[in-house]
């Protein structure tokens, strides 16, 4: 019977677990050696722990982020046409119940989008960690910051631009799916690196729209600030999407990994350098 929660490995606990999932500690498989520690000294497991559910966890919080976003989206451009009436025609709808009714709504809607990214942001750099430790496992020869940096990079000022990146880079590298010959099988890093793209101009655009909406004062900035707020929303949308494919390929790639339970034949790909690596 295969594991009921990764579909992929045989269970082998009451619950239907895999070795995997359930978080046992079984005999390394051969060509997979313990790693007692790594370039620094940092510690590790001597074996790899599931992100099945962690996994599931973040995708279904970016769900609850693209709903916060499209909500905002909404409630946004129809404060937007609120204001949009001042500029054109005069009207006042704005300074009527529709208009406090529009504000409120779009207040809401910040507030849940803040709450929305705060729990992702934790529970996906809770995975994030995880995957790492896993691949100072399956290859510590490819990782260029210790498992720490899996957590700390991420609040490093103006660094979080990239180091979360060099992080995800080694994990990638490390968790990369063997051929069922034992060779070493290279994984595009498309995913990767559009989920980073995205999320960096994501962040860079919310930086910019919440201070033009914050300065903004008369009716056409407010409309301008509105509009580009609403855009910004519709980008984190998108990185929302392409951190659910992201966050599939490696965990699903992890799973692979510790399923084939061995490591590739011959020398592990050199690590690779540059400003995008």
């Amino acid at each position: 019977m295969l594991c009921t929660r990764c579909r992929i490995r045989t269970a082998v606990t009451d619950d239907g677990l895999c070795t995997f999932c359930s978080g046992t500690r079984p005999p390394l498989p051969d060509g997979l050696m313990p790693s007692v520690a790594g370039p620094g000294g940092w510690g590790v497991a001597t074996w790899p722990r599931s992100p099945v559910g962690l996994a599931r966890a973040v995708t279904a919080l970016l769900g609850v982020v693209i709903a916060a976003d499209l909500f905002a989206i909404g409630t946004g451009l129809h404060l937007r046409g609120l204001w949009q009436g001042l500029v054109t025609d005069g009207a006042l709808n704005i300074y009527t119940g529709d208009g406090r009714t529009a504000e409120a709504l779009y207040g809401i809607a910040a507030i849940s989008q803040g709450v929305a990214l705060l729990a992702t942001g934790v529970v996906f750099i809770i995975w994030f960690h995880r995957t790492r430790r896993n691949a100072e496992v399956f290859d510590p020869s490819v990782q260029r910051m210790g498992p720490g940096w899996a957590v700390g990079g991420w609040f490093v000022p103006i660094a979080n631009f990239w180091l979360p990146y060099r992080v995800a880079s080694g994990v990638w590298e490390a968790s990369a799916q063997t051929r069922p010959d034992g060779g070493w099988r290279t994984v595009p890093r498309t995913p990767l690196n559009l989920w980073w793209g995205a999320w960096v101009v994501s962040l860079l655009f919310t930086r910019v729209t919440e201070r033009l909406w914050d300065r903004a004062v008369d009716a056409e900035e407010v409309v301008r600030a509105a509009g580009l707020v609403a855009a910004s929303d519709a980008v984190d949308i998108v990185a929302a999407v392409l951190a659910v494919l992201y966050v599939r390929a490696v965990t699903g790639m992890q799973v692979e990994r510790a399923l084939h339970g061995r490591a590739p034949d011959g020398p592990a790909p050199a690590p690779v350098t540059g400003a995008h690596k």
